[in-house]
């Protein structure tokens, strides 16, 4: 399709004070219930191509296992979106890729992933906040969702880059019952 072009997504579940993991490295705090984790599904579903850093990939390809995240139905339907979707994990140290469907690159090059972006039909999405800072920093990230849960841990890994700024405009928001807030924004470009 002439003209089409994939966006690139960033999302991330982080407690109310903007952590990914608390300070001992820690992220079993966020982990969603079935309710917000259907809702991630659908997020998901569209994703052709999962972007990822070295750590982000070693705590993603758990769910290359059909059985991984037990029987719920919703955990189940994850992992099939997840294995069905292209990976590309950027990383130095990394030997080979353990999962299916995973390419090996040694360094983010942000005129590569805009070559994807004008290549692929189907939506990118950019996993963990160390790569997706250096996505924002290239004005590469086109949305952003973030999963606001509703715990403080003090500090840890940022979910958000610092030393970025950009305008963004909400686009969507959800609230679910057990306090996890969705926040659905559109990057408009570096400020």
């Amino acid at each position: 399709m002439l003209g089409v072009v994939g966006r690139l997504l960033y999302s991330a579940i982080a407690s109310l004070d903007g952590y990914v993991a608390d300070d001992n490295g820690d992220f079993q705090w966020g982990a969603p219930d079935e309710e917000v984790h259907g809702f991630v599904n659908d997020l998901e579903r569209p994703i052709g191509t999962y972007l990822y850093g070295r750590r982000m990939y070693e705590v993603m390809r758990f769910w290359e296992d059909p059985a991984a995240g037990g029987r719920s139905v919703v955990s189940r339907d994850f992992g099939e979106v997840w294995r069905a979707a292209d990976k590309v994990v950027f990383s130095r140290t990394l030997e080979v890729p353990s999962t299916a469907k995973t390419r090996l690159e040694r360094s983010f090059d942000p005129a590569a992933v805009r070559a994807m972006k004008a290549d692929v039909t189907r939506d990118l999405t950019v996993g963990g906040p160390c790569l997706a800072g250096e996505a924002f920093r290239a004005g590469l990230v086109d949305e952003c969702h973030l999963f606001l849960t509703p715990i403080l841990v003090g500090g840890g890994n940022s979910a958000l880059p610092d030393g970025v700024r950009t305008d963004l405009e909400l686009l969507g928001e959800r609230r679910f019952a057990s306090g996890v807030v969705h926040l659905h924004y559109r990057v408009n470009g570096l400020a």
